[in-house]
């Protein structure tokens, strides 16, 4: 029906019938998501296969097929079915349930005390995973996975007790985490350096820290607490369920051969995610990014085949691994198809004409507001930022008395924020909205409530704090 809509209204001024028809496709997919007309991977299959046979993208056949396939060879892509594999391995032996009983016992007694613990891991980690997906989807999550079950909560008419609660804290504390530190979300850096040759801005990860603290802070201590109010966990106090995870732990006695190999894995995943792609860490033969993310993920999935902790057929029956590489790899390719085609510069112009004669002040806000919540029709901060960037900096730039150091600060800042407005926002998205745990209107509902918490929070209280410190 939205495509029909969409389809049968005039082409809008600026616009080829191709351009609008794809962008009718897109929005229908959307609409299919929100509303569940089928499962997501089908809905964006769907849609994918008809901008391809209808040519919108590119009018040569084989160039459209091309265009198509080219999702399935993104590495974020990837690095979220490994995500998924690496869960497959904390499941098998055992090392998930250990350390999910672990923190259960020391932090079980209180479900608020759980969604803290969470954001503090997230917390922990941000500063040296240069990728939230890594971070979040393939060491957060496969862990997480395994506590919603010790309150008897699981994907469906029970998952409300407190697996809910567990899964979107977590992932709308690693979008906090994200824009808190320069180096905790790889587009970030890239992002920096298209403000550093558009406008002269250049900090260091110091000043990129202090400028984000006041309001990383505070969403930090908030975000487990609205949390806890938006999705209303069933349980709020368990002290049995505490004292019944100690017990637990000791039946399980000391670790198992498996369980060491598997310790081990994950700590070499971490090690190679933190030194891989940090300068920091750069290497005297090879250099910095000497080996990314999605690689690090093929090694140690690799590795677990051989010292068999998982088997080829535990990969192949991971169904969830690959219902979100169907689902996230279309709205990927499709929503780079809307920048491709020239839709999305045609929107930013469109909203930036009317701001030539504006007050400075207003038109910062109206930028910002652009620049933050066009990410809808984003599945790639990377692209989004390569995208809409130069735009809103170039449109800031032409109107007098612009700050245009707090206008790039805030885009910038704002990056790991909107990755919690939809479920393919952003890497772990897909896996979070996945789970089974959140019902999928309650993710676009939470992500929306959540999306406006955030961009309020970056438009009161970074402003003023930034002048004189950026």
């Amino acid at each position: 029906m939205v495509w029909l809509v969409l389809f049968v209204l005039p082409v809008p001024v600026g616009l080829t019938a191709s351009q609008w028809h794809y962008f009718a496709i897109f929005a229908a997919v959307i609409a299919g998501l929100v509303f569940e007309s089928m499962p997501p991977g089908a809905v964006g299959f769907i849609g994918l296969t008809a901008a391809t046979v209808l040519r919108y993208v590119d009018p040569d056949p084989a160039k459209s097929l091309k265009w198509a396939l080219s999702g399935f060879s993104e590495s974020s892509v990837w690095l979220i079915v490994g995500a998924f594999i690496f869960s497959i391995g904390y499941r098998k032996s055992g090392l998930g349930r250990r350390i999910a009983l672990s923190l259960v016992r020391l932090l079980g007694r209180r479900t608020l005390g759980l969604g803290y613990a969470i954001t503090f891991a997230d917390l922990v980690l941000a500063p040296a995973t240069p990728s939230n997906t890594a971070r979040s989807g393939g060491t957060i999550f496969p862990i997480l996975r395994n506590v919603p079950a010790l309150y008897n909560s699981e994907p469906g008419p029970t998952a409300r007790r407190i697996g809910t609660y567990l899964m979107w804290t977590a992932f709308a504390s690693t979008a906090v985490s994200s824009s808190l530190f320069l180096t905790a979300l790889a587009p970030n850096v890239a992002a920096l350096a298209i403000a550093k040759k558009l406008t002269g801005i250049d900090i260091t990860w110091s000043q990129w820290f202090v400028g984000f603290l006041p309001l990383g802070v505070l969403l930090l201590l908030l975000v487990p607490l609205l949390s806890y109010l938006i999705c209303k966990p069933e349980v709020k106090a368990s002290p049995e369920i505490a004292d019944w995870a100690a017990r637990e732990l000791l039946a399980m006695g000391p670790w198992s051969r498996v369980e060491r190999i598997m310790g081990a894995l994950v700590l070499l995943a971490m090690a190679l995610w933190i030194t891989g792609a940090n300068p920091a860490f750069a290497l005297p033969v090879v250099g910095s990014n000497w080996i990314q993310a999605t690689t690090v993920v093929f090694v140690i999935i690799s590795l677990m085949l051989v010292s068999r902790v998982i088997t080829f057929n535990d990969i192949v029956m991971e169904k969830a691994a690959w219902e979100v590489f169907f689902y996230f790899t279309s709205l990927l390719t499709l929503s780079a198809g809307l920048n491709e085609i020239g839709f999305v510069s045609w929107a930013a112009n469109m909203f930036a004409k009317p701001l030539a004669g504006v007050a400075p002040t207003t038109a910062l806000f109206l930028l910002v507001t652009l620049f933050f919540w066009i990410h809808y029709a984003f599945s790639s901060i990377t692209s989004h930022a390569t995208a809409v960037l130069p735009v809103v900096l170039a449109v800031g730039a032409s109107i007098p008395g612009m700050p245009m150091r707090t206008l790039a600060m805030l885009c910038l800042y704002s990056l790991g924020l909107m990755g919690v407005i939809s479920p393919y926002a952003t890497g772990p998205a897909p896996m979070y909205f996945s789970s089974g745990y959140i019902e999928k209107r309650d993710f676009w509902k939470f992500g929306f409530l959540f999306g406006a918490v955030y961009f309020l929070g970056l438009l009161i209280v970074l402003p003023t704090w930034l002048r004189g410190r950026i």
